[in-house]
């Protein structure tokens, strides 16, 4: 019988009837009850599939039911979509509140700098300088208040200092629409710090709150969807605010109740965000940024990775303001074109990271998959460099080109795709740091982390100013800037992927599985995204690690056979994965005792831990008994142990299937179909080597 035919005669049973005494029955072990005449008029096959089908949502329940607060049902069953998202009100009104206040920075910041460039003469303010000066004075209150403004987060309810942040804008968009009702350009500036202040008082309140709210399946869709809409509301605040004060005479009027408009929206958003309880209520609030701020920087330097992925973000931020900062005169003296040419590089530009940011999800299987951001600075070198030689001997024409005279020279678009895909790798290399950095940091320290990289960002910024600006002064041209800029992430990114192997790890992982294999996994949502356990797998290859290093979102240490480590490609890849040798008691009992005393010291330390309990990789295809030595392990570590079971690796080329392994290339091909099931955990005192043995065996079969 099929599930549909089954299915369509279990449809008077009513799910929601049985939903409160199955969660009892999942808890006692016993199947779901039976209820009602119509179980007694079904198949045999359709009760059968009725009461799997209600014990798995039972057993999910429950799971879910001790979980994280707020999770739900549907998330750990099917986890939406980063676009589902938008309808859910743990994230919807969040997201419109920052959409609205990143696009109200800027409309009021692009129509100031407008006003001052082009329709009021300042002395004081030259237009040559004005665009420094508002961008300077923005940035001012992050290095002065982003370490009292992440304990701020910490200490209280996110949601509550989120409505503090926007009523304070409405207040300060109410003194800037005076601002330009009057052309007062100091109210102005100083409107221009105050809504620095703005932003840095919601950094750390807009990157700690997703983490609080979002599944670890979630978060790089989430920090995807807040990228995108970030730079789109960018975009439409430059454009927005460019429209309104051309108007002739009414323009700044205009302006002013824009701002406003956008502020009162943006506080009606908020208005609708969930209550997200303090992490640390008890914090004394340490009033010296110099102080806080290092102190959030030796936090963050206990977990490498994380200390690692704030320099790579800060990293990113000096490189995009090296191409952001220059657009206006690369469009004007490279490219020849007017006003328009430089705004279209700048939709171009803020297009190419909106989609690079919502491939994330798409490409990381709804994990945390920090082996994009390898990927993501391949592409960033690539195409900075390529645009480089894409203008190079082509000079303007001497009269300025419009956009339509623009796009059609050839060659223009070759800049443009360079630009787009520039931007693209960017968003793949930031998304999955930011939702590392949500991931890992202490949940009671998370927002003066954040805030503390929105420090690091501001440096970084600066300094790419002043790199740009010494390398214009030598007599580079902007083309050259680039150039230097593209080859400098080169170096940057190989010099983090080397103090972090886990980034070039993953990235082979994600190689491996997406370009050697179509790799499928069942089940995924059994392998602990926190806490100590124990994975024990089948072993049918060579790179059976690696591919399990892809379905896992944490490092996973594993315990393998000594003669694998000398490999000469696999055993350099293991000994950067930190792989623990073992061998046979008998031939190396120092080796045997050191893996037991160096897997204990793997679980103490919270981390998952894998072994392959057949004691090698199978020599024939078949499941091979499995040895006790996780029981010596749980002996004294007695943790939740997964069972997981690789499928269709027999035959391919780094099994044993012509009686040595990675000897006959494309075997079976190239993109074969291979998969992962994760089973259930098992608690510690229920672990048998036999009782694996049979699970995994089970799993194989299904």
């Amino acid at each position: 019988m099929t599930s549909a035919k089954v299915a369509a005669q279990c449809k008077p049973l009513n799910a929601n009837h049985y939903q409160s005494r199955d969660v009892k029955s999942a808890r006692s072990g016993a199947a779901p009850p039976r209820r009602g005449p119509c179980w007694r008029h079904l198949p045999a096959g359709a009760v059968s599939w009725a009461l799997r089908r209600c014990r798995r949502l039972a057993t999910v329940k429950l799971r879910v039911a001790t979980a994280r607060p707020g999770a739900r049902l549907s998330d750990t069953l099917h986890p939406p979509n980063q676009f589902a998202l938008l309808t859910q009100r743990r994230f919807a009104p969040f997201f419109w509140t920052q959409f609205l206040g990143a696009g109200n920075d800027n409309l009021f910041k692009f129509a100031f700098t407008v006003l001052v460039t082009y329709q009021l003469q300042v002395e004081w303010l030259p237009p040559a300088l004005a665009g420094l000066v508002i961008g300077a004075l923005f940035i001012l209150p992050f290095l002065l208040f982003s370490a009292t403004s992440g304990q701020l987060a910490d200490k209280f309810d996110k949601t509550r200092v989120i409505r503090f942040v926007k009523t304070l804008e409405i207040a300060i968009m109410a003194l800037a629409a005076w601002g330009f009702w009057v052309a007062n350009v100091p109210v102005l500036l100083a409107c221009v710090v105050l809504m620095g202040l703005h932003s840095t008082l919601f950094g750390p309140v807009k990157f700690a709150y997703l983490p609080q709210h979002l599944g670890e399946r979630e978060l790089t869709g989430g920090n995807g969807m807040v990228e995108m809409g970030t730079f789109v509301a960018i975009l439409l605040g430059n454009v927005v605010g460019g429209l309104l004060i051309a108007v002739p005479e009414v323009g700044r009027h205009q302006v002013a109740f824009g701002c406003i408009g956008v502020a009162l929206l943006g506080r009606l958003a908020a208005q609708f965000v969930p209550a997200s309880k303090p992490t640390d209520p008890g914090l004394v609030i340490n009033w010296n940024p110099v102080t806080e701020t290092w102190r959030n920087l030796m936090l963050a330097r206990r977990s490498p990775v994380v200390f690692r992925s704030l320099l790579g973000i800060s990293w990113m931020w000096f490189f995009g303001a090296v191409f952001l900062s220059q657009f206006p005169s690369f469009a004007k003296d490279v490219m020849g074109g007017d006003e328009r040419v430089a705004s279209l590089l700048l939709v171009v530009f803020s297009v190419g990271i909106g989609i690079g940011s919502l491939l994330c999800e798409m490409l990381s299987r709804r994990h945390v998959e920090i082996g994009l951001v390898p990927f993501g600075a391949i592409g960033m070198s690539v195409f900075a460099i390529d645009l480089y030689f894409a203008t190079r001997g082509h000079a303007p024409t001497g009269s300025i080109a419009t956009v339509s005279a623009f796009v059609r020279e050839p060659w223009h678009w070759h800049v443009m795709a360079d630009l787009a895909l520039l931007a693209l790798f960017a968003g793949l290399y930031s998304v999955p740091m930011y939702a590392l950095i949500q991931l890992r940091s202490p949940p009671t320290h998370r927002a003066r982390i954040i805030a503390a990289n929105n420090i690091l960002n501001a440096l970084f910024i600066i300094a790419s100013s002043v790199m740009a600006g010494a390398l214009l002064k030598a007599g580079c041209t902007i083309p050259q800037i680039f150039l230097v800029t593209g080859l400098l992430n080169a170096v940057v990114a190989a010099y983090i992927f080397l103090l972090v192997p886990e980034y070039l790890l993953r990235f082979i992982a994600l190689i491996a599985t997406r370009l050697m294999y179509r790799f499928r996994i069942r089940g995924d949502e059994h392998i602990p995204t926190e806490g100590a356990a124990v994975l024990v797998c089948n072993h049918v290859s060579f790179v059976d690690p690696i591919l399990l290093m892809a379905a896992s979102p944490r490092p996973i240490r594993f315990v393998m056979d000594h003669r694998i480590f000398a490999a000469p490609v696999l055993g350099w890849l293991f000994r950067l994965a930190k792989a623990i040798p073992i061998a046979p008691q008998k031939d190396d009992p120092a080796t045997y005792e050191r893996a037991f005393a160096e897997a204990r010291k793997v679980l103490g330390e919270g981390e998952l831990l894998c072994i392959f309990p057949e004691g090698g990789i199978t020599r024939d295809g078949t499941l091979q008994p499995f040895k006790g030595g996780v029981m010596n392990i749980l002996a004294t570590h007695p943790v939740p142990v997964v069972p997981l079971a690789l499928h269709d690796l027999w035959g391919s080329f780094f099994s044993r299937a012509s009686g040595a392994a990675m000897t006959q290339p494309f075997r079976r091909g190239l993109w074969s179909r291979v998969g992962l099931s994760a089973g259930a955990p098992l608690a510690a005192a229920e672990v048998t080597p036999d009782r694996l043995r049979e699970r995994v065996a089970a799993m194989l079969a299904a």
